[in-house]
Formats: C-alpha cells, sequence, structure tokens
C-alpha cells in the first residue's frame, strides 16, 4: 500500500500547489510557503534542471512532516554528486564549443585585418593602429603608466572603459595582459592607438570576467603619463 500511498499524496500536493496560484492566500503561513515555492521553482528554472514536480513535492512534504525518506542520505550524496558532475561536463562543454567558435572568428578578424591601411603586425601577433601620434616617452616594460582606454569585443560589445568611469586607470606594465604589456611600450606619451590582441595575447583559453574564452580583443588606448 505504500506505493500507491506515496502517489496518491504527491498527486494531492500537486493538486493543491496549482490551486494555489488561483487561491487567495488568507495568512502568514500559506504566503510564506507560496513564496518558498516561488523562490525553488524560479530557481530550478533558472538554473534549467529538469526535476520530477511529485518527487519534490513529496519529498519537502515527508522531510518537512519528520517522515522517512525514500532515499537515505548516502543515497541522495550519490544522486547530488552525479548531477554536479553532469552540470560541470556540460559547462565544460559548452566552454569549450564557444572558445572553438571564439578562436575560429578571432583568426579570422586578425587575418582580414592585418591588410587594412595603417594597420601594423608585430612579430608576436599583435596588431594596432595609430590614431593620434604623440612626441613623449616611450615606458619600458616595468614602467608604470596612465592611461585612458576601452575595449570592446569583436561585435562591439565594450567590456570595460575609463571613459566611461571618466577616470584614468595607472598600472605597471608588468601586471597586464601580454597585448597591453608589449603594445604601450610603443606608445609615446599623448599618443592614442587601437590595439586589435589576439587570445594568446589576452585572456587565452580561460577568458576572464566579461571576456569570454579565446576573444580577441579591441583596445583603444590613450597613453597620458609615464609616471616611473
Amino acid at each position: 500500500m505504500k506505493g500507491p500511498m506515496v502517489r496518491g499524496l504527491a498527486a494531492a500536493t500537486l493538486t493543491l500547489a496549482m490551486s494555489a496560484n488561483a487561491a487567495e492566500l488568507e495568512n502568514d503561513a500559506q504566503k510564506l510557503g507560496y513564496m518558498i515555492g516561488m523562490d525553488i521553482g524560479e530557481s530550478l528554472r533558472q538554473q534549467g534542471t529538469h526535476v520530477d514536480l511529485n518527487s519534490l513535492f513529496e519529498a519537502i512534504r515527508t522531510t518537512y512532516s519528520g517522515e522517512e525518506p525514500a532515499m537515505t542520505p548516502e543515497q541522495a550524496q550519490a544522486v547530488r554528486e552525479a548531477f554536479v558532475q553532469q552540470r560541470q561536463a556540460a559547462m565544460a562543454a559548452e566552454k569549450n564549443a564557444l572558445g572553438a567558435q571564439n578562436k575560429a572568428e578571432a583568426d579570422a578578424f586578425l587575418a582580414e585585418n592585418a591588410g587594412k591601411d595603417g594597420v601594423v603586425t608585430t612579430a608576436s601577433g599583435l596588431q594596432y593602429k595609430v590614431i593620434e601620434p604623440g612626441e613623449g616617452a616611450r615606458p619600458g616594460p616595468t614602467d608604470s603608466v596612465t592611461v585612458h582606454y576601452r575595449g570592446t569585443l569583436l561585435d562591439g560589445t565594450e567590456f570595460d572603459s575609463s571613459y566611461s568611469r571618466n577616470e584614468p586607470i595607472s598600472f605597471a606594465l608588468d601586471r597586464v595582459i601580454p597585448g597591453w604589456s608589449e603594445g604601450v611600450q610603443l606608445m609615446p606619451v599623448g599618443s592614442k592607438y587601437e590595439f586589435y590582441i589576439s587570445p594568446e595575447l589576452g585572456y587565452g583559453e580561460s577568458g576572464g570576467g566579461p571576456i569570454p574564452p579565446n576573444s580577441a580583443l579591441i583596445f583603444e588606448v590613450e597613453l597620458l603619463s609615464i609616471d616611473g
């Protein structure tokens, strides 16, 4: 009898939960329960997690009531670990696919860009274009500098900008990505360059923050000063 009873309770719980949409929530306990259910549902929806709702409601009911659950703690842990592994594998596969796509787009863009007027390609593969020449000194590999800059992806998405913050940034050239370290050393103070940075000279296969894996980057950089 246990199996039919469990199924019946789960079905009843599901019916009550569905009817709660239309029913007025009359007391604090009902409102709190509905709010918690909303949080659970939204979390599962955002994660794209497929679950059996009957099983979910029954587990909540039995656990909350202090009854013996259908799973032992060891069984539940095994299910949890298997789920986490599956999610991690899916996320890794998605990241690898995105990285491969971005790498192909980066290679195609840089190959075409290299032939455009005013674009210079260095031995490392860094590409740059002089927007405004300057007449000041050039920084060395360990110098600290102050710059204004804007960074975009190939589709034009701006992921960072000191212009937007209306505040230049200072940093040491041996503490930044290789494309920046090499590129800014080419610049006289007072100049503005545009850099086209391959994934290898940028954030590579891992990406970083808003930058997807294997992204080519475009930076507009204005060298304001060498700080020593």
